[in-house]
């Protein structure tokens, strides 16, 4: 057995939730999804962390516009607050260069950051999760307790079948599901909402295509007059906090 396992659920103890953004393909919008939820929870007056695990193509930093930070080291790594947030991403120790980890050194990276974080007393902690169902999905549903999942689509059927494969796996592994965000919607249609709920979940919001994003990255104020973060804010109000 890992010893670092075992330090885990201790560095966690004083965080009230741990949400996973998750999506089940690339490109759905999930790492704008989990930075603007982490972004809104801040504003409403909570203690929030953000952890960007998407290890191959970390994004929240450019996002937030976050540059030039780094973590201190206290009797473990203690994150910077950026935003409001205590945030903590890869891109503190690989900086822009690639770092392209196979399966033992994903899981070996995960575990190494999850025992060393200080993160110390939060109302949540929203972790920008990588793309499908793989290594660090699976090791953070055995390593980390109460553990919770807000599950991102695009209105692409193709996108929604892995959403499927997603839930069946979460709900076999009895890990609660928050519930499901469409975004990019680019029509009225109500399928994906209805195929939500085939599965027993709660459809959180239809967030229309908004051609105003690409202009906020890097700024978190023009971040905040979208659509996405405006539906997002009434997501975190009616079925976050």
């Amino acid at each position: 057995m890992d010893p670092r396992t075992t330090v885990i659920n201790e560095r966690l103890r004083r965080i009230g939730r741990i949400i996973a953004v998750s999506s089940g393909k690339g490109g759905v919008g999930k790492s704008l999804v989990a930075t603007t939820l982490a972004l809104e929870l801040v504003r409403s007056g909570y203690k929030v962390g953000l952890f960007d695990l998407d290890f191959t193509s970390p994004s929240t930093h450019l996002i937030m516009g976050v540059k030039n930070v780094q973590p201190e080291e206290d009797k473990g790594i203690i994150p910077p607050v950026m935003k409001g947030l205590a945030y903590m991403s890869l891109i503190h120790f690989s900086g822009d260069q690639a770092a392209p980890l196979r399966g033992a050194d994903v899981s070996n990276a995960l575990i190494e950051l999850l025992a060393v974080t200080q993160w110390g007393e939060l109302d949540f902690l929203v972790l920008d999760m990588p793309p499908g169902i793989g290594d660090v999905v699976l090791d953070l549903v055995r390593l980390v307790k109460h553990i919770e999942f807000l599950i991102v689509t695009t209105p692409s059927r193709l996108a929604f079948e892995t959403v499927k494969k997603q839930v069946r796996l979460l709900q076999d592994l009895q890990v609660p599901i928050i519930g499901v965000v469409e975004n990019m919607k680019m029509n009225p249609s109500e399928n994906i909402e209805r195929e939500t709920e085939k599965l027993g979940l709660q459809f959180l919001a239809g967030i229309l295509y908004d051609p105003e994003v690409e202009d906020a990255i890097g700024d978190v104020t023009k971040l905040r007059g979208t659509t996405i973060a405006k539906k997002i804010r009434e997501v975190s109000a009616n079925s976050i906090i």
